[in-house]
């Protein structure tokens, strides 16, 4: 059983798009990313749309997480030395992420959107979470 199962059970739509990568050429080539030479998509669970089948969404979410947590920043010396120290970084952020800021593409905090939340939250209430 796979990682995404034991999250979201066997009714999901599960796909992987597999990239395949090249040596860069010319000269200056050994600090040069490798060269994407194709992609196949595979579907592994369910029925996905294949115009839905892609990584911007995650590779976008990595990136936000990076700049907004210098834990994540390549080259860097603010790392956690536990992991759960790690593990509540990471919980703070996306409760941060969802319920305290503004998102300028939907206006809202994305809890609202998701009508979960009916309000954006101060990080006073995030932190009397804590107590309960």
């Amino acid at each position: 059983m796979s990682a995404v199962e034991d999250a979201f059970g066997s009714e999901i739509d599960y796909s992987m798009l597999v990239k395949m990568y090249g040596n860069p050429t010319g000269v200056e080539h050994h600090y040069s990313p490798p060269v994407c030479t194709g992609c196949t998509t595979l579907a592994v669970s369910g029925n996905p749309d294949p115009q839905h089948i892609s990584t911007s969404f995650v590779e976008r979410q990595n990136l936000t997480m990076r700049m907004q947590m210098r834990r994540y920043t390549r080259l860097t010396n603010a790392f956690s030395k536990k992991v759960t120290n790690l593990e509540h970084a990471v919980a703070l952020h996306y409760m941060r992420y969802n319920f305290c800021r503004i998102h300028q593409s939907l206006r809202v905090t994305p809890a609202m959107e998701a009508g979960i939340a009916d309000h954006v939250w101060e990080l006073n209430e995030i932190v009397s979470l804590l107590a309960a």
